[in-house]
């Protein structure tokens, strides 16, 4: 067999035909070990083998047009090694996101590598191994036998040519093999899954790109004419606000708190520790969530994709999804024109900012921040003492991080618009000696273990700045918003997940997926007395019109995608970026159609159209609509030909966050008299030494007492 390939080696095509053999068989390893398709049948399984042959035979077929054979070998080294990278890209960050790297992803990562290599090394597992082996085999092979290369001819170019050619028919009767299990693959797909199961990862990487090329387009092309379908859509899905709660919170500070990683699983979830005793996770969320002050949602769901923490942001700010692939804050946020909340409340005299224990260029929050009117933007290079001891992969821990904040916070002229973006419960959850509050979990997966331990010290962080908030004065005064961000366990963990929620792992399913992707979101206003948890289905594109109309802000002459959820209109349709829908009645999950209160699945039979399929059919459509709309806002920036009354657009360039906290200083001294901050109605007097804190990173630290505060909090 060694003879075969040594002799197969110094022949012009055998060294190629082992390379595409070999690639072949690990992209087909991949598939099975790495990425979960929805593979059904023999004739899927059938697609999945063939697909990755046709482009692996073009990219390594470029080598035959170089005249030199051994430059010829060499470059198909380089190929292999090209396309091993792009494959095992994939394979980790699928890992995480249960999703495919897209161009705008590859783009866009200088703005996030600042706190991922931790990350990497955690997503690495032994069998990692086989998918690089095989390259060090061609390399090999390449080193021994390139002596030989010297005495073969060179490859005619027809010759090269013809295996081109031979590469795109057998794309082509892979594309039509895949057209009759799915019509219309490459003009009307709802999932980046299919695409790769039936044409290969590399065809989806080509893919990818002409689409990304097409949306580059969309903006130099776009004019005014492009907005009449988005008004008309706007005008056709506003809902009226509920009449007894709008207004509710006229001229309250508003603070937004980012709740990293949090799912609405948690809330209430007990688990029994190492010592038999049986604890909640979250008992101040918990707390929150049924206080009669507060508006609690059991059934909103996050919405973010590859965008991940800054989606949220850019749904939360302005009731738009972010972008199918990549990052709008990254792609999109330092040029487009946005109607966010924080620029819409500046009108109604709202001071705003933002608090964050990282740098500011991560997802390029320092540029799309300005963008969206944000007046101040406190981070670790101009507002935060960041060592090694007090901080994380991604910034500063979050007990650490609320206190350093409150410095800022009690200068703000009030009212106030404000978000805190915590960052301790992010992956991959890594142990803390110093912070383990809560015994964890002893699963098999060390980053499902940690994630129950950052959970209750983020709930503890709470505890503590809520306490603050009442101490200095601030609380009866402040409506807080407080949600989830995205997942913290991805889909390819929910399996292990699934017992520590009285889940069977063996039954866990698709359904269970995407019921999983719920969020906590908690809207509490101290004092209403008007609260309790609302059933209603939503998303986080919905929060912002909630939040405006509870604030007394007149919403109707905005470009906003989402409904009040406090609203009797509402639809209660929620769309993902992967195609999935969730309502109250059903729940679409790929081509699978499910009951949303039982989780059974439905049949529907595509060739006998009836009165349920052609509801499904509506679901999907409005979904689709939904976020179609989104993205000819976004692409086309087309906010820019359009203002909305009592508005008045963004001048970044009158806006810096080089120096936040001198600036802020200098803007309350000539305020004078008319400072409105917490320290002006203070007499400049500070509240700092109000915040107590038990984090053992703090110099004489001080432990909280959160049973009577939560006590307090439920009466």
């Amino acid at each position: 067999m060694f003879q075969k390939i040594k002799e197969a080696t110094k022949n012009n095509f055998g060294f190629l035909a082992i390379a595409v053999l070999l690639f072949w068989l690990k992209t087909y390893l991949a598939y099975q070990l790495e990425f979960s398709l929805g593979v059904e049948g023999l004739y899927q399984q059938f697609l999945l083998f063939i697909n990755p042959l046709a482009a692996t035979v073009f990219f390594f077929g470029l080598s035959l047009y170089f005249s030199n054979t051994k430059s010829r070998h060499r470059s198909l080294v380089v190929f292999y090694f090209l396309n091993t990278a792009l494959l095992f890209g994939n394979i980790l960050y699928y890992r995480e996101f249960s999703d495919f790297v897209t161009l705008k992803t590859i783009l866009g990562s200088s703005a996030m590598m600042g706190g991922l290599s931790a990350s990497f090394f955690q997503m690495l597992e032994w069998r990692d191994l086989l998918y690089w082996v095989d390259f060090f085999f061609i390399v090999r092979l390449y080193w021994k036998y390139r002596p030989s290369f010297a005495t073969k001819p060179p490859v005619k170019k027809r010759t090269a040519t013809a295996v081109l050619i031979s590469a795109l028919l057998i794309f082509s009767a892979n594309l039509s093999l895949a057209e009759i299990d799915r019509p219309q693959l490459l003009t009307r797909t709802f999932d980046r899954n299919y695409i790769v199961k039936y044409l290969g990862i590399n065809v989806y990487t080509m893919y990818d790109g002409i689409q990304t090329a097409r949306a580059n387009s969309v903006r130099a092309s776009a004019d005014s004419s492009d907005l009449a379908p988005v008004l008309d859509y706007v005008e056709q899905h506003y809902t009226e606000p509920n009449e007894a709660l709008f207004g509710q919170a006229q001229g309250r500070n508003v603070v937004y708190i980012h709740l990293e990683s949090m799912q609405q699983f948690l809330i209430d979830l007990e688990l029994q520790e190492e010592n038999g005793e049986i604890n909640a996770v979250t008992p101040f969320l918990n707390e929150l969530y049924h206080s009669s002050d507060s508006y609690s949602f059991s059934n909103v769901f996050h919405q973010t994709a590859q965008g991940k923490t800054s989606d949220a942001e850019l749904l939360l700010d302005n009731s738009l999804f972010g972008l199918a692939q990549g990052s709008a804050f990254t792609q999109l946020g330092a040029d487009n024109i946005f109607q966010a909340g924080p620029q819409i409340m500046k009108s109604h005299g709202y001071t705003n900012a933002v608090f964050h224990g990282n740098v500011g260029s991560f997802w390029n929050r320092d540029n799309t921040y300005k963008s969206m009117g944000y007046d101040y933007f406190f981070s670790s290079e101009t507002s935060y003492n960041l060592t090694p001891e007090n901080s994380v992969e991604y910034g500063l821990k979050d007990k650490l991080f609320f206190q350093e904040s409150i410095q800022y916070l009690e200068q703000l002229p009030q009212p106030f618009y404000s978000k805190f973006i915590t960052v301790s419960n992010h992956f991959p959850f890594p142990a803390d000696e110093m912070n383990t509050v809560f015994d964890i979990p002893d699963t098999e997966d060390t980053t499902i273990n940690g994630y129950f331990n950052t959970v209750h010290y983020a709930d503890q962080a709470l505890a503590e700045f809520f306490q603050y908030m009442k101490e200095s004065g601030l609380y009866d005064n402040t409506m807080f918003v407080l949600y989830g961000d995205h997942f913290g366990i991805s889909n390819s963990r929910n399996r292990t997940l699934a017992p520590l929620l009285d889940q069977s792992s063996v039954m866990w399913g698709d359904y269970d997926d995407a019921m999983v992707q719920r969020i906590p979101l908690i809207i509490h206003v101290p004092g209403s007395e008007t609260g309790g948890i609302q059933d209603t289905f939503g998303g986080q594109v919905d929060i912002l019109p909630t939040v405006l109309h509870l604030l007394g802000v007149d919403t109707s002459t905005h470009i906003q995608l989402g409904q009040d959820l406090l609203s009797s209109e509402r639809e209660q349709i929620v769309a993902f970026r992967n195609g999935n829908v969730v309502s109250p009645d059903y729940t679409s999950v790929g081509p699978a159609v499910y009951d949303t209160k039982t989780g059974q699945m439905i049949f529907i039979d595509p060739n006998n159209p009836s009165e349920l399929s052609n509801e499904i059919d509506h679901l999907r459509e409005a979904a689709q609509q939904q976020l179609h709309i989104s993205d000819q806002i976004l692409n086309g920036d087309l906010l820019r030909f359009y203002t909305p009354s009592n508005f008045e657009r963004v001048d970044k360039q009158a806006i810096s966050y080089l120096d936040s906290p001198q600036r802020l200083r200098e803007n309350l001294e000539a305020l004078g008299f008319e400072n409105t901050s917490l320290m002006g109605q203070n007499n400049s007097q500070s509240t700092v030494d109000l915040y107590q804190t038990d984090a053992p990173e703090f110099p004489g630290n001080q432990p909280l007492d959160t049973n009577s505060l939560l006590d307090e909090e439920s009466e």
